[in-house]
């Protein structure tokens, strides 16, 4: 059985999916890009800015399925250029208190938007 999980507090999806769903203890999150939920605008300023309103959207979504970043065991960031690697890991990183989940990141032709940053979630409560 599966629930699906979607909060007003993250932005809505902008296709045929769900912010997330659970499955069997798993936390499957859509991946997130930096759309303010409350304005539906971009935040594009800095990569720091957009990367921090990335992590704020993952926040919000886990928070809503009652899972926490602690929970999570696995991301995918995608990126539109891997020079953006360091500022996007330092921001990141700050969300996780050294117990990190395994991950990959990718720098990626085009993302949805025009984005620089997109993220993917994987959490687990057993």
């Amino acid at each position: 059985m599966k629930k699906i999980i979607n909060t007003t507090n993250a932005p809505a999806p902008i296709g045929p999916y769900n912010q997330a769903v659970i499955a069997n203890g798993f936390l499957f999150l859509s991946g997130q890009i930096a759309i303010n939920p409350v304005s539906g605008l971009l935040v594009q300023t800095t990569i720091v800015e957009e990367a921090h309103q990335v992590m704020s959207n993952i926040k919000a979504v886990l928070l809503e399925a009652s899972y926490k970043f602690e929970d999570v065991v696995k991301t995918t960031i995608f990126l539109s250029d891997m020079e953006l690697f360091a500022a996007v890991n330092d921001v990141y990183g700050a969300y996780f208190d050294g117990n990190y989940p395994a991950r990959e990141t990718v720098a990626v032709k085009g993302l949805p938007k025009g984005v620089n940053v997109e993220i993917s979630v994987t959490a687990f409560k057993g």
